[in-house]
């Protein structure tokens, strides 16, 4: 289910996509972060990307996106999701 619709889960929930969002669950489950926290952290990760763009309409979101910040993702986690996202 997609918080913008069914056109946009269909262009992204098939195979490929739950394969990210699973491997996401798995290493958010591995540090006890979230999915979110993960998807930013994996992204900071990345040489050559300065500025990864997060967006939070509550302040509760902001502290969870700001938690990606703490979070050190192993070069295991970041191949699990190199090779999910492949």
């Amino acid at each position: 289910k997609s918080v913008r619709g069914p056109r946009t889960a269909g262009k992204y929930l098939k195979t490929n996509g739950l394969k990210v969002l699973a491997a996401l669950d798995a290493v958010a489950a591995a540090h006890k972060a979230t999915p979110a926290q993960v998807a930013l952290a994996w992204l900071m990760s990345r040489k050559g990307l300065t500025a990864p763009i997060a967006s939070a309409t509550t302040p509760e979101q902001l502290e969870e996106l700001l938690g990606a910040v703490k979070l050190s993702l192993t070069a295991a986690d970041i191949a699990a999701l190199d090779d999910a996202s492949a």
